[in-house]
């Protein structure tokens, strides 16, 4: 009788026990891994291992919107890190027999184990090897705390780049290295952390470094380019003269029906401020004539001014150069006789000339006798 009700005592024991553990389970079940880094794993022989799983996080990355650049902008990027991470499987590491508190910690082991895919703590740096292609150094390194397989990040990581104006066109590759953790094994502690003064947890997991890099190809599209390659010609303030502008066409497409304008501000002025050039193709240079005047009060001293070219690109569409300076220098006025000075010079000669002839008269008189 009294091994009966001891029986049933045990039995009730054991049942509430059962209970216990797998309601601290599964009010566990959502701490992430990463809570429990802060402290130093239990050893191994402290814990039990049901499952070897297999798989790891496989990450990739692809930007948001046109990979294109343009010389001399300046653009954020956005790029999503994804995860593509597939756990192939488990396998039983040892038996359970008829336990069923070995059979709920080996299922529950199997919960912890599909987690083996996750990247936690995604350290991103985006680097460029190019000379023409700035990554913001306040932009370049970004974390990312997890990245699940087959959900993208809720944001994209944002670079901001700058183009070079000398860079030519071209695939640029910038690089992207990765550095993360991932879970590497899960094994059930059966309580014993608690005894050894760690975070009352079912299970304890361990972590492996892992690294990857990945490429972002980014391009720089062809197409004109312009610059101002030779000034020629001369201007003095209060006078007018032609100056002349060459274009040339250092780009990798032609600019068709380009025309040159130029801008003027006082003390200076333009004539026509807008010259034709026709088509100007790769490697090619025109040359337009702008007829520049310079105010009397002009100061001697070089003008930048500015000049853009209009053309026709290989869509159709109408485009616009970058600005682009002319510069004009303005020398001192030419040294000219005004009419006051002129009509005092003559005076003068004339004044010169009348009393010459006077002495001549008065010589002339003077040997002829006449008093």
């Amino acid at each position: 009788m009294k091994s009966t009700l001891g029986l049933k005592v045990f039995t009730q024991f054991s049942f509430i026990l059962t209970v216990m553990v797998v309601l601290s389970m599964l009010s566990i079940v959502e701490v992430y891994p990463a809570s429990a880094k802060e402290f130093l794993p239990a050893t191994y022989e402290q814990t039990t291992n049901f499952y070897t799983s297999y798989g790891e996080p496989d990450l990739y990355a692809s930007v948001l919107g046109d990979t294109e650049l343009k010389r001399g902008e300046t653009r954020d990027i956005k790029i999503v890190i994804s995860n593509r991470g597939v756990l192939y499987g488990a396998k039983s590491a040892q038996g359970v027999g008829t336990s069923e508190t070995k059979q709920a910690l080996a299922i529950k082991e199997l919960e912890y184990e599909a987690r083996r895919t996750v990247a936690h703590g995604v350290k991103t740096t985006l680097l460029t090897n190019s000379e023409y292609i700035d990554v913001d150094p306040i932009t370049s390194s970004q974390t990312l705390e997890e990245v699940f397989p087959g959900q993208l990040p809720d944001d994209p990581l944002v670079f901001t780049l700058t183009v070079s104006d000398n860079a030519p066109a071209g695939v640029y590759m910038l690089v992207l290295p990765l550095a993360y953790e991932y879970q590497k094994d899960v094994r059930m502690t059966e309580g014993s952390t608690a005894i050894l003064g760690l975070p009352a947890t079912d299970h304890e997991t361990y972590y492996q470094a892992a690294n990857k890099t990945l490429t972002i190809p980014m391009i720089i599209e062809p197409e004109p380019r312009l610059e101002v390659t030779e000034i020629t010609g001369q201007l003095s303030a209060g006078g007018t003269s032609t100056i002349n502008v060459t274009y040339t066409n250092t780009g990798e497409l032609p600019a068709t029906d380009a025309a040159a304008r130029i801008v003027a501000m006082k003390p200076l002025s333009c004539d026509r401020s807008m010259q034709p050039l026709g088509t100007i193709d790769p490697g090619f240079s025109k040359t337009a004539s702008f007829v520049i005047s310079a105010e009397l009060a002009a100061v001697e001293k070089t003008y930048g001014l500015d000049s853009e070219i209009k053309y026709i690109d290989t869509d159709g569409e109408i485009a616009y150069s970058s600005n682009m300076k002319v510069d004009v220098a303005v020398i001192p006025a030419e040294d000219k006789l005004n009419i006051t000075g002129i009509a005092i010079a003559g005076i003068i000669i004339t004044l010169i000339v009348l009393i010459f002839k006077n002495i001549l008269r008065s010589m002339n008189q003077k040997n002829r006798g006449i008093e």
